[in-house]
C-alpha cells in the first residue's frame, strides 16, 4: 500500500504501484465524463505518464485517490474539449435519460446519445473545478460534503456552485432546443 504522502518523485516501481491500485478508479472517472472506453483508455495512460514526469520539486501528494481522480476528471474533460462540437441541454431531462435501462426504443436512445453528446460538451466549456464538482456529484454519487472535502472548499460553496451549474446548463439546453424543453 501506498504511504499517505506520496514523494513527487515516483520511482518506476511506485508509480506500477499506484497504478495496480488505482488504475480502475482512473479508469472509471474518465470513461463517465468521456463516454468512450478508448478515450478512457488514453486518460488512463495521459494521467499515469504525468505522474511519470512529475517534477521532483512538486509538493508531495497527500490523497493519491483523490489526486488521480481530479487528474482523470481534467484529463477526460481536456480531451472533450479538444474534440467538443459546441451545442446546448437541461439538466432535469438528462438525469431520467441518464440512468435508463438499455432496452428502450432507438429513437429514445438516439436522444439520449445526443444529450450525452451535448452534456460533454456542455461539461467542457465550464471552468474545469466547477466541472469536477459536477462529474462527482452528478458522475460518481458523491454528496457536498465529500466533494467539499475532495476539492478543499466548504458544502455551501459546492451546494451553491453546482445549483449555479444547473440554472446555467438548463438555459443553455433551452437555448440548444430552440427555446422548447
Amino acid at each position: 500500500m501506498a504511504a499517505p504522502n506520496e514523494p513527487a518523485d515516483l520511482s518506476v516501481q511506485d508509480l506500477e504501484q499506484i497504478f495496480r491500485e488505482h488504475h480502475a478508479l482512473v479508469f472509471r472517472a474518465a470513461y463517465r465524463i468521456t463516454g468512450n472506453p478508448g478515450d478512457a483508455e488514453d486518460v488512463l495512460q495521459t494521467v499515469f505518464l504525468r505522474m511519470l514526469k512529475r517534477d521532483a520539486a512538486a509538493e508531495p501528494v497527500g490523497n493519491m485517490a483523490s489526486f488521480l481522480h481530479r487528474s482523470a476528471v481534467n484529463a477526460a474533460l481536456d480531451l472533450v474539449r479538444s474534440r467538443q462540437n459546441i451545442r446546448h441541454i437541461p439538466l432535469d431531462e438528462l438525469e431520467p435519460v441518464l440512468a435508463e435501462p438499455a432496452s428502450r426504443s432507438p429513437e429514445r436512445a438516439q436522444s439520449s446519445n445526443e444529450i450525452r453528446d451535448w452534456l460533454r460538451g456542455a461539461l467542457a466549456r465550464l471552468n474545469p473545478r466547477i466541472a469536477q464538482m459536477f462529474a462527482l456529484r452528478f458522475f460518481e454519487g458523491k454528496d457536498n460534503p465529500e466533494i467539499a472535502r475532495l476539492l478543499n472548499t466548504t458544502p455551501g460553496t459546492v451546494a451553491v456552485t453546482l445549483s449555479r451549474t444547473r440554472d446555467r446548463l438548463q438555459k443553455e439546453y433551452i437555448a440548444y432546443m430552440g427555446g422548447v424543453a
